[in-house]
């Protein structure tokens, strides 16, 4: 009810049990005392009381039996005088010569055991020794003489004078909260004595104040008002979530602690009352109030105003006055709303206009209201205001202009024919024409003065009677031809004041229908072919009713009629995102619900899937009925009507903006479902696919698959079949994106291992085909993405061989070769052909051009390397060398070389190539490398085996741009050289690491 948590809880019981305990009094009031026994002789008695708080005798010798009992081990006698220290003990006055004394007395007695200690109270007949003589002379009789001499043997015998008259005990923890006031029975009761009396006892458990800053802070009446209205405000909002009706009851907790906060603060009936009335009669606007309380609170407010004013502080006061005011005001709206607000037919809601006039009546009589109100308007002149309401006088005027529309409906569909038939007379134009007249002349002036509207029930009765207007006025088409202007043309003016809140009363009624939508909602799909619940279904009517409200103004001012459309889309747009905003929360108010019945963690995740796929499809829907507004409302034709007044680009900032905006906004409420759904497939997908790679290799490839394919087979399906297909789709793509960074991630922790490589890249192909669905789920072409890509070379190329990598690095320097025409290193230029019949590789190097200076003297020694490559596709194939030209930078070879052994299939492979190496002679030192080119046997002239002989000379010259290779740069090389264990790789590795050294680039 406070809305403090547990730890500001925990923080507020520390500090008070840190407090001094508060000390508890018994405040008790004598009042008087009826019936006593008379023991004077006289026939009366002298009666007195005396008070005390004592401990019973058996709870003390419990105590004194203990070991560290300060109590004393004797019994004690039941009696005040005998029992409790002098000091403890509280007396009243004596009242003389009465057998029905009246006291009115107050006493506080201290409690120190309050759950142990029991309120004595003994009443005795006082006996001093200068009244015997007085006794003497009162005897009459026999019987007065026998009463004194027993006196007087009691007297000697007790050494005492008073008479013992009878006595109350009363325990303590017995007592309610709330103050008793009760008779009490004199006891005991014995044959001498059956009936001694009765005394009329107040008794109220009270506190001492204790020294703290909460108790300084606010005056205690302010406190109470506070912790009730707290407590009405808490139980409202209860019954509001539990979907209770009825009226406001307090719980019985809240009681209780109300109760024991006045008693314990000596709070006055009159102040209770008074809070209770500030609390209860602010709650008029939220819940249903009940009036009879109200009144009584309000009967005994100024049945103790009188003595009660005089001690209300000005701000109490205050707050009384407005709250009498407020209420009048709360009561006035009412009655002028009675017709709606209590039906006749309902007998209950009669009762309750009563009893809500007789609170108005009660208010406006009180001697509070009097005097803190003096100029509140008479309440009968206002109540006969009230009645008079422009809400009747809309009603009258809708009824009326009904009733002329089907009169004048029967004048043209019957009357018509038989004025028309016998005296060729047009009822209908003449009836018309008149109606006309009469309705403009007396209508427009009262719809003007209505103007707006105070009151819902106002506005609504100013578009019913716009709507009738507009039939009256649409039954013109019925007329003989005339362009003469009516009297009703322009009516729509009257109400233009009106339109705003037309409008703003159908987006209020509209929020109002979602919201109830949402809350019946369960998110239950409403049958097989239908995946989507309840709400989007009123949702869609609510939508049908905001179109129809724009057919049925038809506003015939173009720029007015633009502004219209303007707002009523951005109210269906607003709506929507409201829409969707609830329905995320219902989800997971109901996914909250179901785990407190169902603690299953997989029952939990099946019933929040299916809860979000409903979302997911309910949002999908309302994204498709917003898309449709363009065509549905008629954009185009406003457009055409505003072509003149409006410019196409203003159009397009409000309307299409608008369009556009809400498509952002609910395209990212869809993601963020989509997100939300996929995460625990993401989370099982990459368990999947970290078992898939930390499988052992023995395991084939199709078998280590399996499990993944099977989760995802199932998951798949569910997902099928509860969303839509379009939301299915984008599913899919979220979850594709992300499996492809799960892949990626995994393979950065495979080291060197192939194998690890190749069951991420059986996995990736596998989910590719699964993704597809042969057609039936994504394109290949959104499958194939550049992440895709990346990612497929990647594995491709850590899952390849040593002989695979090799044949990938020199198809890469072919591919390099052929986008390199220039060079900083120079070309060489070559011939080269394949003898098919003799399997011989015929190659010539004509020249070398632009080469390097790599000599002291500025010029080079340059001679040509030539090698068949990869080495393991021509085992048999020894190298090649030119001679050594001296000190040219542009040498001319011109020698032919001839390779044998060499066969087509092996030119073929891919990465078959001619590498041609450029030295530079050194004889000292090794020689320096002038640059290296590579030329595709693939293509080669002959390669392909035909009839007709090769003709040497039409074979082409090549030029070749030389390179240097980059240190470093290579992915292949680099991959290959982390196979320590692999010796082609380690050799491959080694020749290209000395040739980078040689190299140039840096």
């Amino acid at each position: 009810a406070f809305q403090v948590n547990q730890e500001e809880h925990t923080v507020f019981l520390r500090q008070i049990r840190q407090l001094k305990p508060p000390t508890v009094f018994l405040k008790l009031i004598v009042k008087e005392a009826q019936g006593i026994l008379a023991k004077d002789a006289n026939g009366f008695s002298d009666p007195y009381c005396l008070l005390g708080v004592m401990v019973p005798e058996e709870h003390q010798e419990e105590e004194a039996n203990k070991a560290d009992s300060p109590l004393p081990r004797r019994r004690q006698k039941a009696i005040v005088k005998d029992s409790i220290p002098q000091d403890q003990i509280q007396r009243t006055e004596v009242k003389k010569q009465t057998l029905n004394p009246i006291w009115n007395e107050t006493f506080l007695l201290q409690v120190k055991d309050f759950h142990h200690s029991q309120l004595h109270m003994d009443m005795w007949d006082s006996d001093d020794d200068a009244s015997v003589k007085h006794r003497l002379g009162e005897i009459h009789g026999i019987v007065g003489l026998k009463r004194i001499l027993k006196d007087v043997k009691k007297a000697a015998r007790k050494h005492e004078q008073d008479d013992f008259l009878g006595n109350v005990i009363i325990k303590l923890q017995d007592l309610p909260y709330t103050p008793e006031d009760k008779w009490y029975s004199l006891g005991p009761c014995t044959e001498t004595y059956p009936d001694r009396g009765k005394c009329h006892l107040q008794l109220k458990l009270i506190h001492e104040e204790r020294d703290t800053s909460l108790s300084k802070q606010e005056p205690v009446f302010r406190i109470h008002r506070n912790l009730l209205q707290q407590f009405v405000q808490y139980d409202r909002l209860q019954k509001q979530a539990e979907a209770i009706q009825g009226e406001m009851e307090l719980s019985k907790p809240a009681i209780t602690i109300l109760s024991l906060h006045a008693t314990q603060n000596d709070l006055s009936p009159f102040h209770q009352d008074l809070a209770k009335w500030l609390a209860y009669s602010k709650l008029y606007r939220h819940a249903e109030v009940s009036f009879i309380s109200l009144l009584q609170h309000l009967t005994s407010i100024e049945y103790q105003w009188g003595l009660a004013q005089v001690t209300l502080q000005q701000e109490a006061q205050d707050e009384l006055a407005e709250s009498f005011k407020s209420f009048l005001d709360y009561g006035i709206s009412l009655i002028q709303k009675y017709r709606d607000v209590f039906p006749i037919f309902d007998n209950k809601s009669t009762e309750c206009q009563q009893s809500l006039l007789r609170v108005l009546v009660q208010i406006c009589k009180m001697k509070a209201f009097l005097k803190l109100c003096p100029s509140v308007p008479d309440l009968h002149d206002r109540v006969v205001e009230a009645i008079k309401t422009e809400e009747e006088i809309v009603k009258s005027l809708v009824t009326l202009i009904e009733y002329l529309n089907n009169d004048l409906l029967n004048d043209r569909k019957k009357r018509m024919k038989i004025f028309m038939g016998t005296i060729k007379v047009n009822l209908f134009h003449i009836t018309y024409l008149q109606f006309q007249e009469l309705v403009a002349e007396d209508l427009q002036e009262q719809v003007i003065n209505i103007g707006s509207g105070k009151s819902k029930a106002t506005v609504e009765g100013l578009f019913q009677l716009f709507q009738k207007l507009k039939q009256l006025q649409h039954q013109r088409i019925y007329l003989v031809p005339d362009d003469r202007p009516l009297p009703l043309d322009g009516f729509h003016n009257w109400f233009s004041e009106s339109l705003p809140k037309w409008l703003q009363m159908v987006y209020d009624n509209s929020v109002e229908m979602v919201q109830r939508a949402v809350w019946k909602d369960q998110l239950e799909c409403m049958g097989e072919k239908n995946k989507h619940s309840t709400s989007v279904v009123d949702i869609g009517t609510c939508f049908a009713k905001i179109k129809h409200t724009w057919t049925e103004l038809s506003w015939p001012e173009p720029e007015e009629a633009f502004v219209i459309m303007v707002k009523l889309t951005e109210d269906m747009c607003k709506i929507a995102l409201m829409y969707c905003r609830l329905i995320e929360a219902r989800a997971e108010e109901l996914s909250v619900k179901h785990y407190q019945v169902h603690a299953s963690d997989s029952d939990i995740h099946g019933v929040r899937s299916l809860q979000l796929c409903v979302v997911l499809n309910n949002m999908k829907q309302l994204w498709e009925v917003i898309s449709k507004l363009p065509d549905e409302l008629d954009w185009q034709g406003l457009k055409e009507d505003t072509a003149d007044m409006i410019p196409e680009d203003q159009i397009q900032s409000t309307l299409h903006t608008q369009l556009e905006t809400f498509n952002s906004s609910i395209n990212n409420k869809i993601k963020g479902v989509i997100q939300t759904l996929a995460q625990k497939l993401q989370a099982d997908i990459k368990i999947h696919i970290h078992n898939l790679s930390a499988s052992s290799d023995a395991v084939p490839l199709d078998d280590m698959i399996v499990p993944l394919m099977s989760f995802l087979e199932t998951e798949f399906a569910y997902m099928d079949t509860n969303l839509v297909q379009e939301n299915f789709q984008s599913l899919l793509g979220y979850l594709w994106t992300d499996i492809i960074d799960i892949i990626y991630s995994t393979s950065r922790q495979g080291g060197v291992s192939r194998r690890f490589y190749l069951k991420l890249n059986h996995a990736l192909e596998n989910l590719l085909y699964c993704f597809h669905a042969e057609g039936n789920g994504l394109p290949l072409n959104e499958l194939q993405t550049t992440s895709f890509k990346d990612l497929k070379a990647h594995l491709s190329l850590n899952a390849a061989s040593t002989h695979e990598l090799i044949q990938k690095f020199y198809t890469k320097k072919i591919q390099q070769q052929t986008t390199d025409e220039c060079s900083k290193y120079g070309a060489v230029t070559i011939k080269a052909w394949y003898d098919n019949e003799g399997k011989r590789l015929h190659v010539e190097i004509l020249n070398a051009v632009n080469l390097m200076p790599l000599d002291s003297n500025g010029t080079s020694d340059p001679f040509v390397e030539l090698t068949l490559e990869p080495k393991y596709t021509f085992p048999l194939v020894e190298s090649k060398t030119t001679r050594r030209i001296d000190n040219d930078l542009n040498p001319l070879f011109d020698e032919a070389f001839e390779f044998s052994n060499v066969t087509s299939e092996q030119c073929r492979r891919e990465g078959a190539c001619l590498l041609i190496t450029v030295f530079d002679h050194d004889t000292l030192l090794s020689d320096d490398l002038e640059g290296e080119a590579y030329f595709s046997l693939q293509d080669i002239p002959g390669l392909d085996s035909t009839e007709e002989p090769l003709n040497i000379i039409k074979v082409p010259q090549s030029r070749l741009a030389l390179s240097h290779p980059k240190p470093n740069e290579d992915n292949i090389l680099k991959l290959l050289e982390a196979r320590k264990g692999d010796r082609d790789a380690q050799a491959f590795v080694k020749i290209r690491r000395q040739r980078e050294r040689k190299s140039k680039e840096r």
